[in-house]
């Protein structure tokens, strides 16, 4: 993430599921990034800004990273700590990190880029004014 400014917005914890890991018995790599938006989703489900049909506007991701720091191995327990930065006009961007919810050990860290778009348009459009005001406060 460029910027240094951000908010914690939302944590939550996720189990590990056996099916989580590869041949190499470890959490595969893309799993690290469901963990990431599932919190995402999670966040935005429980403010709103998912599955309205009255809105045409909703967030899509232009781009994602992480950085694997630690493998995570079956049983564990992951803590995701979702951070928002500065937003622009039509976009936010996610920081996340992902850590032992016992130990706290770091596994990853990762960011996503969230445009809001119209439906209807297939064009950007302005963050929700209450995204803005959630992130001010």
């Amino acid at each position: 993430m460029q910027d240094t400014t951000r908010t914690l917005l939302h944590e939550c914890d996720i189990p590990v599921r056996w099916g989580d890991q590869d041949a190499l018995g470890h959490v595969n790599n893309t799993v690290f990034f469901r963990f990431m938006e599932q919190a995402r989703v999670e966040w935005l489900d429980k403010q709103g800004f998912i599955c309205d049909p009255a809105e045409p506007q909703v967030p899509v991701i232009v781009h994602a990273a992480c950085t694997f720091l630690q493998p995570i191995n079956y049983p564990a327990t992951v803590k995701v700590k979702l951070y928002v930065g500065d937003p622009g006009r039509s976009s936010i961007q996610t920081s996340y990190e992902l850590t032992d919810a016992d130990n706290g050990k770091t596994y990853a860290t990762g960011e996503a880029k969230a445009v809001w778009i119209n439906l209807n348009t297939g064009k950007s459009a302005p963050l929700p004014q209450k995204l803005l005001d959630m992130i001010a406060a």
